[in-house]
């Protein structure tokens, strides 16, 4: 039995649509209101090649197809964090089909350490503001008659949650596959302890709840996988499974972690992301610019 009180029916099973995005082995999704036309993406993707600068929606327009195709109606672009290994296409599905853009309110965290990074400017909003809904804690909210709630699940970064949608819940970067593991957890504001204690979190949920991931990047060789249970995830993750201590975990995390590479577009994405998804602006002549920071990451 779980112990945490869940405020939506967790007997409810929505449509999940998943995308793959193979250049950054990031998944998307569309989760749909089985009794209804009302859906939300959840992580989308914006294609950039950042060697040449040149951005494209070839991933979200698969999105907007889809959703096109079938009639649906789109209410939430959900962040379940601010991504560092890809752009978000939020604002430009919303362009398209509306919708409102949501992420944890924690993001003012992430964008004060990062406006000091990437050196914004005072014209650089820290508040949250960009986004049009920031989730507190337990915070529900509604795809068309099917509640949905947020949980805040810290330590890859401080704005990290889980939307647990019916029986199924979008974990983000705080959980891979089961023999992926876990997220790092040593960018600014990241915790390798706060990790832990929030996959415990994660994995009180039934044992039966649908755990949908961010990305995976087929380890050892297997086939891309994106979908797991709880159960699933506390009997054979070789992080967080029942029976791994707390610092056994952070003793673990900590040690891969100083084995990484940053993300290839790590610079790229925090700025974008930070921001809702938002481009730089443009100057005088109509040229957009991202900052380089040396010696800062």
């Amino acid at each position: 039995m779980s112990s945490i009180p869940h405020p939506v029916d967790l007997s409810v099973k929505p449509d999940i649509t998943p995308f793959f995005d193979p250049a950054t082995n990031t998944v998307s999704y569309v989760v749909k209101d089985p009794n209804s036309s009302a859906c939300a993406v959840i992580d989308s993707v914006m294609d950039i090649d950042y060697a040449s600068g040149h951005i494209a929606p070839l991933s979200a327009d698969r999105i907007i197809g889809l959703i096109q195709e079938r009639g649906w109606h789109l209410e939430w672009l959900i962040e379940t964090h601010v991504h560092a290994d890809h752009l978000s296409a939020a604002p430009y599905i919303q362009s398209k089909l509306g919708g409102k853009i949501g992420i944890g309110d924690n993001i003012r965290v992430v964008q004060e350490t990062f406006g000091k990074i990437f050196n914004e400017g005072t014209e650089f909003q820290r508040d949250g503001s960009q986004f049009d809904r920031l989730f507190q804690d337990g915070d529900t909210y509604q795809i068309g008659g099917m509640t949905a709630f947020a949980m805040h699940t810290p330590g890859h970064t401080p704005a990290c949650m889980t939307h647990v949608i019916g029986d199924a819940a979008f974990v983000g970067d705080t959980l891979f596959m089961p023999d992926g593991g876990s997220a790092r957890a040593d960018f600014p504001g990241g915790d390798a302890r706060t990790l832990y204690r929030s996959i415990r979190r994660v994995l009180e949920l039934p044992a039966a709840t649908r755990l949908f991931m961010c990305h995976d990047y087929g380890p050892n060789g297997r086939d891309i996988r994106w979908e797991t249970t709880v159960a699933e995830q506390r009997a054979h993750n070789i992080h967080a499974r029942d029976g791994i201590t707390e610092d056994e975990f952070v003793a673990a995390r900590e040690a891969r972690d100083r084995t990484l590479d940053m993300p290839k577009l790590i610079i790229p994405s925090l700025q974008v992301n930070m921001k809702a998804g938002q481009l730089p602006s443009a100057d005088e002549s109509g040229r957009r610019f991202l900052k380089v920071p040396l010696n800062a990451l």
